[in-house]
């Protein structure tokens, strides 16, 4: 029930409404919403409220839009800790979903000037470039690239890079990797993401770059992967330093 006399705006109302609907599963992934015209004749309020309402769940993620057809309820986001280096594959398997990986190519390159810099290694030394979709429970999350000297671990395969390369790299080559920096930065959707990860052009995405290394120092990996941003988001753990 809206309350016109509380102190709270009704388009915060409104929206409580539509997110307790939805955590307490009343309102489903892909259930439609009553129109913003509908809203507001059963409420009584404007339109230009319910809007608003709506178009603040819509920037949260709680909602989505589809031309002509309405406004519908989206998939939880997948919400990964920034604190802890994981592969995908462990990350997803910690949250009882399916990993899997859709390989898009896979191929042995002279490494750029850029990526090799990155890798400590020369100018044109062979390289792994892997370009594959991650996806959970058989949806598209990311469109991840991969750089990884060929000098530097061997063997690798187009099955072993649709399993867990981390596995591999720990387990069959007995490397360490020790830590990670990474950038978080956001975009839009052009083709590439708008193919692989099944979202509109001009979607956001929120696109991370990590330079991964071993825990004797030597750089192991260049990853950069766009991610679906309404279906996944990051959050980190700050401590204030005396």
């Amino acid at each position: 029930m809206i309350d016109k006399s509380s102190p709270l705006p009704i388009y915060y109302q409104i929206e409580e409404q539509i997110k307790q609907k939805i955590d307490n599963g009343e309102l489903h992934p892909g259930d439609a919403l009553p129109s913003e015209r509908e809203y507001a004749e059963q409420i009584g309020i404007s339109r230009m409220t319910v809007r608003q309402a709506i178009n603040n769940l819509v920037s949260e993620g709680y909602l989505f839009r589809q031309k002509g057809r309405g406004t519908f309820v989206a998939e939880k986001k997948l919400e990964q800790n920034l604190v802890g280096l994981t592969s995908f594959t462990e990350d997803m398997k910690a949250r009882g979903l399916q990993p899997s990986s859709q390989l898009i190519s896979f191929e042995i390159i002279p490494a750029p000037e850029q990526i090799a810099n990155r890798l400590s290694i020369k100018k044109y030394a062979p390289v792994y470039e892997i370009k594959r979709v991650r996806l959970a429970d058989d949806v598209p999350m990311a469109l991840e690239t991969v750089y990884i000297s060929a000098n530097l671990v061997k063997g690798l395969t187009e099955e072993i890079v649709n399993a867990s390369l981390y596995q591999y790299i720990e387990g069959q080559m007995n490397l360490k990797i020790g830590r990670a920096v990474q950038s978080l930065e956001s975009t839009i959707a052009h083709d590439m993401e708008e193919k692989y990860l099944k979202v509109e052009k001009g979607a956001p995405i929120l696109v991370m770059e990590r330079h991964t290394f071993l825990e004797d120092g030597v750089p192991l990996e260049v990853v950069k992967s766009a991610y679906r941003a309404d279906r996944y988001k990051f959050t980190i753990e700050m401590n204030r330093q005396s």
